[in-house]
């Protein structure tokens, strides 16, 4: 078979072919083929002159061996030669190549009766052209091949550099005559192979200087702008995000009402309008609350509905108050308001009975939300937790209910993985401001307790990390009219990342690409925010029917999947109903809830993760497992492990939360 002029490594063999160099070249004549034949005296003589004209050498850029002009590749480490891998980026090779390919089906087809023939090959200008040059022809593989009719000996054929010269007549051996007489058809299905296999060796050339192995390209590592790591000034307070959650009437409205109204975030004049309209619809122990609870229908039922947002400082912090519904029918809010919480308060009512139905629910046969929302907190991933024991007016500040509250709660929350030096136990009451922002006055509390106000526990607080290094998360909680411009906004706490004005981020799941024209944070415009930050996002080159609750803003080279089957951890919560392959369920994520069914359950974990029984029937209380479920829509998810916001999950059936757990694996998605 003739051989390759224009033959680089093999990528897969990884130099094998090399493997059998010998630098000693003195057994072979001046035409680099060993013992065959020799031609006539002259042309020999003039093969020796044509060698010894082109003295031009190049120098390996790795190895810094010197290489004959004619070399593509350096004969000692295998490195291509840098014009080489030029001329394979910008194309001329590839007419080269096609050269190659012409004249190898003409050599193969003609002359098939004849014993000598004479080959042309192309040699390439390393330049950019190929030059039309005379090379003798050789074996591709060192083989050792006995020639049968003439009783030579075995001949041992080395590659060697192509050596330039004139056209030069090579006796054919026997072996090549029987396979001329083959047919030139297999000849030429061989040659097709040899060029097809070198054009597919150039395409492959990696395009950097002295690669030679191919490699997919990386997706690009984010990196983070200077502006987005810069300390805050000091004079600005951290922001602290505090969610206030616990049984309905437990007292979580009149609380935050009362520390707005103490630190003056409430006027005078206001709180002197809700008195009165509390008074004349028979709720005069309302007003506080009606602070927090500002619609029509909330001050009808006396019960909050939505989370309810204020904002207020302390020495330490500038806290978000997030004032969540208590109602069982409201939790799916509560799940979307505490989402964003860095701590929590649960508020507990110490009067005779209203524990116990927080606990227990009504009549103690079911679960109360004082539990329930102990431990969708803990799933948020609040670790930090203050326990305001409310209305101890109600029991006479009594040191003995106190404690029993605090043994029968402290249990259920150690149960929920909080840690006892997490959480603070505070008895107070709101009605009579005894240990909100100041020590208690009233005797019958100094008497027994002398630990922190609610207001100094609340400083106590560690502020979690906020994680600006990564590409920017900002979940859609709310989507309201911004004071400053009018326009729709995007609400919602930045989880990872930093914007500033002039920003551009991807709105999902529309997939479609806006511009940041102002930010709002606690009501007063800023330039920029950074990941922790409650936020009012203004967008301009969107339509405001995109901005939806539930929705994600994020970087545009680093988007969300939009996915509506995934696999979940989950841990079962206390159920009377065992869960089924194909039991309907509400999904909840995030500020989004989507029903969705059951569609496999893959495994049964022990208590440190591993598997322990493949394909169970069904799941019941207390068991931790592996689910797939399929939602009827898509949603905004990420895997927990890439994004703790959005990988947080719940499931909720007949007004009640089932599980909890974290996305460990997407499925289907669409990304944008």
């Amino acid at each position: 078979m003739p051989r390759k002029v224009v033959s680089g490594p093999d990528y897969d063999d990884e130099y094998d072919e090399y493997d059998d160099y010998d630098e000693d070249y003195d057994e072979y004549d001046e035409t680099g083929y060993g013992n065959t034949q020799h031609p006539a005296k002259e042309e020999k003589e003039s093969l020796k002159n044509s060698s010894n004209t082109v003295p031009v050498h190049w120098t390996c850029s790795m190895c810094t061996f010197s290489n004959h002009e004619s070399m593509m590749y350096c004969e000692m480490c295998g490195v291509f030669r840098e014009s080489f891998v030029k001329s394979a980026k910008d194309g001329s090779i590839k007419d080269a190549v096609s050269a190659v390919s012409s004249e190898l089906k003409t050599s193969a087809t003609s002359k098939n009766g004849s014993a000598k023939t004479s080959v042309k090959t192309l040699a390439l200008d390393f330049d950019g052209g190929a030059e039309r040059k005379h090379a003798s022809t050789s074996r591709d593989k060192a083989d050792s091949i006995q020639l049968a009719s003439s009783g030579s000996t075995s001949v041992t054929a080395k590659k060697k550099t192509p050596v330039l010269s004139e056209e030069i007549p090579v006796e054919r051996t026997n072996f090549q005559l029987k396979a001329d007489e083959s047919g030139g058809a297999s000849s030429t299905s061989t040659n097709d192979d040899v060029t097809q296999k070198l054009s597919s060796d150039i395409s492959q050339l990696c395009l950097e200087k002295n690669n030679v192995n191919v490699t997919k390209p990386c997706p690009p590592e984010y990196k983070p702008e200077a502006w987005m790591l810069a300390d805050q000034e000091p004079e600005v307070l951290s922001q602290l995000n505090l969610a206030i959650v616990g049984h309905v009437d437990s007292g979580k409205s009149t609380l935050s009402g009362r520390l707005l109204h103490l630190l003056g975030r409430i006027s005078r004049k206001d709180m002197h309008k809700n008195e009165k309209e509390s008074k004349e619809k028979g709720k005069g122990s309302f007003a506080f609350a009606w602070a927090m609870d500002e619609s029509t229908e909330e001050r009808e039922r006396g019960v909050t509905m939505t989370v309810a947002v204020a904002y207020l400082e302390t020495k330490k912090y500038r806290v978000v108050l997030l004032d969540s519904p208590g109602h069982k029918d409201f939790v799916p809010n509560m799940i979307s308001g505490a989402t964003q919480a860095d701590a929590a308060i649960l508020v507990v009512d110490a009067s005779t009975g209203s524990f116990e139905a927080g606990m227990d629910g009504e009549g103690g046969k079911s679960v109360g939300q004082t539990k329930e929302h102990a431990q969708l907190i803990r799933s948020f991933g609040v670790e930090q937790l203050l326990v305001a024991v409310n209305k101890m007016d109600a029991v006479g500040y009594s040191k003995e209910r106190f404690e029993f509250i605090k043994l029968q709660l402290g249990n259920f929350l150690r149960s929920c993985n909080f840690k006892d030096s997490a959480i603070t136990w505070i008895p107070l009451s709101a009605v009579e401001n005894q240990n909100l922002i100041k020590p208690p006055s009233d005797a019958r509390l100094t008497s027994w307790y002398q630990g922190l106000c609610l207001l100094d526990a609340v400083d106590s607080l560690k502020l979690p990390s906020r994680d600006v290094s990564k590409p920017l998360i900002l979940p859609i909680c709310d989507v309201i009219k911004s004071q400053s411009t009018g326009q729709l906004a995007a609400f919602g706490k930045l989880e990872t990342g930093a914007i500033r004005n002039g920003s551009k981020v991807l709105v999902l799941p529309c997939g479609q690409e806006a511009t940041v024209k102002s930010i709002e944070r606690d009501s007063n415009p800023c330039n920029i925010a950074r990941a922790g930050d409650n936020v009012a996002v203004n967008l301009q080159g969107i339509d405001g029917s995109q901005l939806i609750p539930g929705g994600v803003l994020c970087h545009p080279g680093f988007p969300v999947a939009v996915a509506n089957q995934m696999e979940l951890k989950i841990l079962v919560l206390d159920i009377t109903i065992p869960i089924l392959v194909g039991s309907q369920v509400e999904f909840h994520i995030h500020h989004v809830k989507e029903p969705a069914r059951i569609v496999k359950i893959i495994t049964l974990l022990d208590k440190t993760g591993k598997p322990t029984k493949s394909a169970p029937r069904f799941l019941k209380s207390k068991q931790n497992a592996v689910v797939q479920v399929a939602l009827d829509g898509e949603v905004c998810v990420q895997e927990f492990s890439k994004s703790r916001a959005l990988g947080r999950a719940y499931l909720r059936s007949s007004g009640r939360t089932i599980a909890v757990g974290v996305v460990s694996r997407i499925i289907g998605q669409d990304q944008n």
